[in-house]
C-alpha cells in the first residue's frame, strides 16, 4: 500500500495545478549541491518526469564548486543552468540586481505557510527570488550514550566551557571515538559558517558600524583561539579538511561525541542516542545559531523560464513532502524540513523526527537583523557582494591557524589586510 500512495501521491503532484500541466520544455538542467536532499529530490523527481516529459539533467556539485560555478554563470548571464541552488546570502542581492527571476505561485502553493525567517531571507523588497527547498539554523548533536559514560551532561544554549569539557570527557582516539566534530575546510560557506556563530557568541562580528573590518579585535582573537584549541585537542585529525559531509560520514561511523553543525543533518544520522540542545555561547546568544536556506531559482539567462519556475513551484511544495515522507525509499524522516510551517504538525513527522522541535527552534530564535554589535544583515555571513570574496579569504587563514601552518595572530592579521584591501576596494570607506 505504500508504493501505492506514493504513486498516487507523486501523479497528484504533478498534474494538479497548471504550472505542472503546463509545462513542455524537453530538458532543464539543474545545479544543485551534493547533500542528502537534493540527491534524493533525483529519484522523486521521477515522477516529474513521467508525468510531464521533462528530462532533468542534474548537476551534482561540492559546495564550494558549486558557489562559484553558479556565480560566475549567473552574473555573466551565462545561460548554462535553467535552475540553480542559491541561499540567503546570493538571493536578496541577485534578485535586487536582476540576475534572477521573481517568483510567484499558484494560491494551493501556499506561500503564506513558508517560515518567516525562510521568506524574508530569500526576498528583496517584498519580493521572493528564490524558494527555499529545505532551510535550517545549526544546534549541538551529540552521543548521549557517551556522554553519560563520560559523566557530562549538555544543556540549551550552554556556555563553550561546558561544551570543551564535555568534549574532552568524551574523547577517546585510541577507541577511535573525538570529542568534537567541527566544520575546518576552507570556504565562507564551510568553516566560516561554524566560526562565525562561534564569533557572534564572543561578542564579535565581521565589521563596525563604518563596515570596517574587525578581524583584529580581542573579540575574534579569543573566539578563533577557542575554535583552534578545542578542534586541535578534541577533534579528528586532519579538521581542516572537513566540511559537512566529511563529518556527516564520521559522525554515522560512530566517531564523534559531538557536532556543532546545520539542524538538517540531524535527517540523516544514522547511529543511535542522539540527544540535540540549542546552540552554547561564551555571553552572547545572538547570533550563536546560523539561518541558512539551500533554495532554488532560475536565472535570467535561461531561454526556460515559465518551466523552470513550474518544476520549482513542484519541488518546493507541500505535495513534494508529502511524496518524500511516503516514498518507499525514504520515509517522514527523511523529508526535507526547515521550509514550511506545516510540515512540522504531520503526525508522522513528528513521529519518526526527534530532532523536529530542537530544529523549529533553532530556526525561529535565530537572529539575522543587525544590532549594535553586528550592523548588517545575516548571521552567518553579512548580506553585501562582497562577502563570498571577504569570506573566502579569511576562510584560508583561519584554516591554516588549525593546521599549525600560522598562529592566531598572524592568520588574523593576515585576515584583516586582506578583508580591509577588499573593502576599500569597493569603495565602502
Amino acid at each position: 500500500m505504500k508504493n501505492a500512495f506514493y504513486g498516487a501521491t507523486a501523479l497528484t503532484l504533478v498534474t494538479a495545478g497548471g504550472a505542472f500541466a503546463d509545462a513542455h520544455a524537453t530538458e532543464l538542467t539543474i545545479a544543485i549541491v551534493n547533500n542528502g536532499h537534493m540527491i534524493n529530490m533525483q529519484t522523486v523527481a521521477e515522477a516529474y518526469t513521467e508525468a510531464t516529459g521533462v528530462t532533468l539533467n542534474w548537476v551534482s556539485l561540492e559546495e564550494g564548486v558549486l558557489r562559484e560555478q553558479v556565480t560566475s554563470d549567473t552574473a555573466t548571464g551565462g545561460g548554462q543552468y535553467d535552475i540553480i541552488n542559491i541561499g540567503m546570502q546570493e538571493a536578496p542581492i541577485w534578485g535586487a540586481a536582476g540576475w534572477i527571476e521573481p517568483l510567484e505561485f499558484g494560491a494551493d502553493y501556499d506561500v503564506d505557510d513558508m517560515l518567516p525567517a525562510m521568506r524574508n531571507g530569500l526576498s528583496a523588497d517584498g519580493v521572493l527570488y528564490a524558494a527555499p527547498f529545505y532551510g535550517e539554523s545549526s544546534m549541538v548533536m551529540y552521543r548521549k550514550d557517551l556522554a553519560d559514560a563520560a559523566g557530562v551532561s549538555i544543556v540549551d544554549n550552554d556556555s563553550w566551557d561546558n561544551v570543551k569539557a564535555a568534549a574532552a570527557a568524551m574523547h577517546d582516539p585510541d577507541n577511535g571515538v573525538y570529542g568534537a566534530c567541527l566544520r575546518g575546510k576552507p570556504g565562507w560557506g564551510d568553516n566560516m559558517a561554524f566560526v562565525t556563530t562561534v564569533v557572534n557568541s564572543f561578542g564579535g562580528a565581521w565589521f563596525d558600524a563604518d563596515m570596517k573590518p574587525t578581524l583584529d579585535t580581542d573579540e575574534w582573537k579569543a573566539a578563533i583561539e577557542f575554535y583552534v584549541d578545542m578542534l586541535g585537542s578534541y577533534g579528528p585529525p586532519g579538521s581542516e579538511g572537513n566540511s559537512f559531509n566529511e563529518i556527516l560520514a564520521l559522525y554515522n561511523e560512530g566517531k564523534c561525541g559531538m557536532w556543532i553543525d546545520a539542524t538538517i543533518a540531524a535527517s540523516f544520522l544514522e547511529v543511535d542516542g542522539v540527544a540535540y540542545a540549542q546552540s552554547p555561547n561564551a555571553g552572547n546568544p545572538v547570533g550563536a545559531n546560523w539561518l541558512w536556506a539551500w533554495a532554488m531559482a532560475v536565472p535570467t539567462g535561461t531561454d526556460k523560464t515559465d518551466e523552470a519556475k513550474a518544476f520549482i513551484e513542484w519541488a518546493t511544495s507541500k505535495a513534494y513532502i508529502e511524496a518524500v515522507g511516503n516514498h518507499p525509499d525514504f520515509g517522514w524522516g527523511s523529508v526535507p524540513t526547515g521550509t514550511r510551517t506545516s510540515t512540522y504538525a504531520i503526525p508522522e513527522f513528528q513521529a519518526a523526527a526527534a530532532f523536529a522541535d530542537a530544529e523549529l527552534a533553532a530556526i525561529n530564535s535565530a537572529a539575522p537583523e543587525a544590532t549594535d554589535i553586528k550592523p548588517y544583515v545575516g548571521v552567518q555571513f553579512a548580506a553585501i557582494p562582497e562577502f563570498p570574496e571577504v569570506g573566502s579569504a579569511v576562510a584560508q587563514e583561519i584554516a591554516a591557524a588549525l593546521s599549525g601552518a600560522k598562529t592566531v595572530d598572524e592568520a588574523l592579521a593576515a585576515s584583516q589586510s586582506a578583508a580591509d584591501a577588499i573593502m576599500q576596494e569597493a569603495g565602502y570607506y
